[in-house]
């Protein structure tokens, strides 16, 4: 069971307002990620989806600072409303607050001793956000350098994760590096970064 937040529970007023004001500060601080995109729409759509701003206060809790990285506008189709805003962990390294997490929930079960406090899949389902791909992780470090210093967990494809594999990505030497490790081993120094569509 992950320790994570219950995300079900919704923001107070106060929680809300300050967690806008440091998604509004964010964004107008790095307007080279979201070209084109206007914060007093972004804003509209998360107060239209309030159900997602939890997921946005678990970002910022454990240290993912989320920023806007693009419009889906695709994801319309059939939903009634008009695309939807992509928002990826921009923190400059991994999250602080993830890590020293395996790769998912069979990783963890596997390991008899030395268990770490939770998965990187289970935290990113509790907080009802997706692990990055390694290809949206490559579209991330082209908004930046991120990573330098740390390493994040990617979504593994299932090839490699039923070997035993799980796959990790950082940026050293000015380019982006994809490595693989047992799925139950851990880090202090590696988590994951997550997106969430609203």
């Amino acid at each position: 069971m992950s320790n994570t937040t219950n995300n079900k529970k919704e923001l107070s007023p106060k929680q809300r307002e300050e967690l806008l004001d440091r998604l509004k500060a964010r964004f107008h601080k790095n307007m080279n990620r979201h070209k084109g995109i206007q914060w007093d729409d972004v804003a509209s759509r998360l107060q239209a989806h309030a159900e997602k701003l939890r997921s946005l206060e678990e970002m910022e809790r454990t240290g993912g600072e989320p920023d806007v990285i693009g419009f889906n506008a695709k994801t319309a189709a059939g939903s009634g409303q008009a695309g939807e805003y992509i928002f990826y962990d921009c923190s400059a390294e991994s999250p602080k607050g993830r890590r020293s997490l395996c790769y998912d929930r069979q990783a963890l079960e596997s390991r008899k001793t030395f268990k770490p406090k939770d998965s990187a899949m289970d935290m990113a389902a509790a907080m009802g956000i997706e692990m990055l791909t390694e290809e949206q992780y490559r579209a991330l470090q082209k908004l930046g350098a991120f990573d330098t210093k740390t390493s994040s967990w990617v979504k593994t494809p299932s090839e490699i994760r039923k070997l035993g594999g799980a796959i990790f990505c950082d940026r050293r030497y000015d380019q982006v590096f994809v490595y693989h490790n047992g799925a139950e081993s851990y880090y202090a120094v590696r988590g994951f970064r997550g997106s969430l569509r609203v």
